[in-house]
């Protein structure tokens, strides 16, 4: 796109994407702030705009993003608000450590159940990331061997996991059932 033809196509929606952006921010300056942040986002774009159909509502969906962006950018907290946000993402992060280390050690006994094959191709593709040809060199074995058991005993971790996950959920369900 040109300069002529953008100055015809884009310049002309200003008005109208001031009012826009007024409508989120509230304020006139602010508005014509993301205006000129969209129109020169536009101008970058201007080889880009030539796939689009609508120019103008690219441009108003552009606006509106960067009014949103501009709200949340100034969005205040108090003190008090940013204490309590803390401490529940500590606590949270806490909770999410403790179901990542579960979960680890729940994996790491279904591979141990593992037929010792499959246990020792999971091991060199998953852990030490060797490729199926090293893989093949070591174990002997075709890659496509390597891939069959490989992918067996993915799905068997797989579904070991999804059942107990699926049988913790039963029995919360269960025992909130009994609360009740």
């Amino acid at each position: 796109m040109l300069a002529k033809e953008f100055k015809t196509r884009v310049l002309p929606l200003s008005n109208k994407l001031r009012r826009y952006a007024r409508r989120f921010t509230e304020n006139d300056e602010e508005a014509r702030d993301v205006v000129q942040d969209v129109f020169l986002k536009l101008w970058q774009k201007r080889d880009m705009l030539e796939g689009v159909d609508n120019v103008e509502a690219f441009a108003m969906r552009m606006t509106r993003n960067k009014s949103y962006d501009l709200l949340r950018a100034n969005r205040t907290f108090s003190l008090e608000e940013q204490q309590t946000g803390w401490q529940n993402e500590n606590q949270s992060n806490l909770s999410d450590e403790l179901d990542r280390s579960e979960a680890a050690t729940l994996i790491k006994k279904l591979i141990a159940d593992l037929p010792e094959l499959q246990q020792k191709i999971m091991r060199m593709r998953d852990i030490e990331q060797l490729n199926y040809d090293e893989i093949a060199e070591q174990t002997q074995l075709q890659v496509n061997a390597i891939r069959v058991n490989l992918s067996r005993a993915r799905k068997k971790v797989r579904d070991e996991l999804f059942k107990y996950q699926a049988y913790g959920t039963e029995r919360s369900q269960t025992n909130t059932a009994k609360i009740l």
